[in-house]
């Protein structure tokens, strides 16, 4: 090597790109201490054959192409957005139990889902001042009917 001082320069610049390839930027921002020692290790390492000793590296300022903060800042939302989706399918799992738990408890005692029922429609009324339909099984609908029809109807008596 002829010119210690611009070799030492270049591998500093290679270095620093290879360190800097293999890390997102949020590591960069806050561990440049620990990539200035990392530089120092493989730049000593690499310069000892030319009798060239690397006392100390510093990484006072990183600068990053806009190009490639834009695509860092496109990795760092799709990995928000990928956690998002963990903790909404995590989510959805726990109801889904919390859900067969409770049918488990209502399969136990029929009556637990006429009174939750009678608990919504107590809630829905105290929060809205509106009008609540009450539906009635189609079952217990036709078990009536079946009744109404079964009666003699009484004759209607005639108007004198």
């Amino acid at each position: 090597v002829d010119d210690y001082s611009g070799s030492s320069r270049l591998l500093a610049a290679t270095t620093l790109r290879n360190i800097l390839g293999t890390r997102n930027l949020g590591d960069i921002l806050s561990e440049r201490e620990s990539i200035a020692k990392e530089m120092q290790e493989l730049m000593l390492e690499a310069t000892e054959a030319w009798g060239v000793t690397v006392e100390r590296v510093e990484v006072k300022d990183v600068r990053v192409p806009e190009q490639l903060m834009r695509a860092m800042a496109a990795e760092a939302e799709a990995a928000r957005n990928a956690r998002a989706k963990v903790i909404a399918a995590e989510g959805e799992h726990k109801a889904s139990r919390a859900l067969r738990q409770a049918a488990e408890v209502i399969m136990e005692n029929p009556a637990a889902l006429q009174l939750r029922y009678l608990q919504t429609l107590n809630s829905i009324s105290a929060e809205n001042n509106s009008t609540i339909i009450f539906p009635v099984p189609v079952d217990i609908l036709s078990s009536m009917m079946g009744q109404m029809q079964m009666q003699p109807m009484l004759p209607v008596p005639p108007e004198t």
